[in-house]
């Protein structure tokens, strides 16, 4: 018979799962307190990193329609729910587990798609989503700086042709008016005497 808390407990797992892009099955065992506070801290925000039953997990990814934890709930199990950047969660996760070799990552999945231990490190491998939206706006920014290159290189070029810059006239423009501004103020001092 079904508890209110483990219902309650089913439901949230459950609730997780569908929420989450990615997850990732990890086993803890020998993690001190400490250690864990500190993978959830580096989790970032975006990231929920639970302890779980297996029997409960089970149910709720069965609910959630996750199949990618079958056969995988074994011994002291977390789970990493991902509803961020997931490179940056993979990586995270990673890079804990090589400091910390009591973390093993199991399995996951990535959009609906079952990932493999070895998967999710070249998952955690791939450049960061900031990373490649930086390139991919380079690309975009290519073109357009290359225009406005060969327009100031014609620009150039059409002044030299022409003899004095266009930078050169324009003060010299700017001076015309200044002298036509002082030539009346002294006209009329001539006029005086």
């Amino acid at each position: 018979m079904a508890t209110p808390t483990k219902v309650s407990a089913v439901a949230e797992i459950t609730n997780d799962f569908k929420e989450s892009n990615a997850a990732v099955l990890t086993e803890y065992r020998g993690l001190t307190v400490a250690q864990l506070k500190q993978l959830r801290v580096s989790l970032g925000q975006d990231t929920k990193f639970s302890v779980v039953k297996n029997t409960l997990t089970a149910i709720a990814a069965k609910e959630a329609g996750v199949e990618a934890f079958n056969d995988q709930l074994s011994g002291p199990t977390a789970i990493a729910f991902i509803k961020g950047d997931a490179v940056a969660a993979a990586k995270s996760l990673t890079d804990f587990a090589k400091a910390n070799k009591q973390l093993v990552i199991k399995t996951g999945y990535f959009e609906g798609k079952a990932l493999n231990a070895s998967e999710v490190a070249a998952l955690a491998a791939l450049e960061s989503r900031e990373l490649q939206l930086a390139k991919v706006a380079g690309i975009l920014k290519a073109p357009a700086a290359a225009a406005a290159r060969i327009i100031d290189a014609l620009r150039l070029k059409l002044e030299e042709e022409n003899g004095a810059p266009a930078a050169a006239e324009a003060p010299a423009a700017e001076e015309a008016p200044e002298a036509a501004a002082e030539a009346p103020a002294e006209a009329p001092a001539a006029e005086e005497n």
